[in-house]
This record gives C-alpha cells, structure tokens and sequence, in this order.
C-alpha cells in the first residue's frame, strides 16, 4: 500500500510575480477515490503536475510512503489533458499505450492487453490516434497511463470527452482500481451527483478551500459563499 502526503506547496511560475499554489498541504490514502474540483485558473493541473515531480515546489515538500517524491516517482503515474498531447503523431493506439512503460521494463504483450481491455479498447489497438474519437483517444490515453506500474494515478480532467453513460463506466474503472488498493486522485469540473462516487472531494482554489466526504466538502462550500455573498462554482 503507497500513500502519498503533501505539506504545505507552494508554487509560482517563473514569469508571473502572484503564487499558482499557497500552503497546499493534502493526503492521498491507498484503497481511495478522491476528486480535485475548482474553478479554471484554480492550479488544479498544476498541484498534479507537483504531485507527480514534473515541477518542484517553491515550498513545501511531498513524501511518498515517508521517502521523498525524488526517489519514489516510480509510483505515481499522470495522465495529462487529451488537449495538451499531438493527435495527429503517426503512432498507433497500442504504440501510444506501450510507451506508458518507456521507463520501466519491456511491456509484453499481456500488460498493453490488459491495459486496452480494460478501458474497453481492444479492437482499436492497430488504429492510429488521428482516427480516434474524442472519447476513443481519452481511453487510449488512459490505458498508457494504467499500464504503468504504479500505485498513485493522477488524471487531469479524464472524463472531458466522455459522454454520461461513458463517464459512469469510467468511475465505476476507477472505483476498482481504488478498491485494488491503489489511490486515484481525478481533477474535475463537475460538480454535481457524480461527486457522489467518490471517497473524498479537494476543492482547490490556490489553497484547499475544503476537504473531506462530499456532503462535508458542499456543506463548507456553501458557508463560504454565504459569508461572501456569493455563490462559489466549482
């Protein structure tokens, strides 16, 4: 079981003079399905981005199993947004999952197997990415980040071309996977009954605003906004 704990993050980036993240401190437990919500601009990719050891904090630090994230990066795997990846490359479905491993050992043919069927993408292993669907190349993305042999998988907005009914196909995935043992912590815009499936909802707005079961989590949501007079969308 790996769990993953983050104290007190802060980060700027270096072209800009106002902090992306303050005092962000956050606790990802083996075994649960957290949800990141926030408004756009909120530093939601960019707490993953840290979380993963693509950026370093300016402050604070992040420990995975007591060991620095420097030394334990094995562990954790993030899928990014399907805008900010070449489509067109000349690369197939099975060729894009493969490279998940790029790092690690070969990947046989069983693991980018699993992987595929596991998002429901067999059939569309030797098809090239710039024949994809929206939804199709999200899988595809997905897959390469599920066969990487990791234990804390960190996925940046996974379910924006992903229709209802496929979204709840996806949470239903990620439940197992968390009930596997592992932590998947999922950056969302949506705020409504889906958050219902998870363990544990962050709201994020350059600092944790609240965090906790979602019935917590809306309850503080909407204190705030009475006490602003406002209403906080996430």
């Amino acid at each position: 079981m790996t769990s993953l704990i983050a104290e007190n993050l802060t980060y700027f980036y270096s072209n800009q003079s106002q902090p992306v993240l303050v005092d962000v401190s956050i606790n990802l437990a083996p075994g649960t399905l957290t949800a990141l919500v926030g408004p756009n601009g909120a530093g939601k990719s960019t707490l993953l981005r840290l979380l993963q050891g693509q950026h370093k904090p300016n402050k604070g630090q992040i420990n995975v199993d007591g060991s620095s994230l420097l030394n334990a990066r094995h562990h954790v795997a993030l899928m990014p947004q399907r805008s900010l990846l070449n489509w067109s490359f000349p690369i197939t479905v099975e060729g894009l999952v493969s490279l998940g491993r790029a790092n690690h050992s070969k990947s046989t043919c069983c693991e980018l197997e699993a992987a595929l069927q596991r998002v429901g993408i067999t059939d569309l292993a030797k098809r090239r990415l710039d024949s994809l669907s929206g939804g199709q190349q999200q899988r595809a993305l997905l897959a390469k980040t599920l066969v990487k042999p990791a234990k804390i998988f960190l996925l940046d907005e996974p379910c924006s071309a992903l229709d209802p009914p496929a979204r709840e196909d996806f949470l239903l995935m990620m439940r197992q996977i968390a009930d596997a043992g592992a932590s998947v912590f999922i950056s969302s815009h949506d705020w409504g009954k889906a958050l219902n499936a998870y363990d544990k909802v962050i709201a994020l707005d350059k600092t944790v605003l609240a965090s906790g079961t979602p019935e917590v989590v809306r309850e503080k949501l909407e204190s705030i906004s009475c006490m602003h007079g406002n209403y906080c969308h996430v």
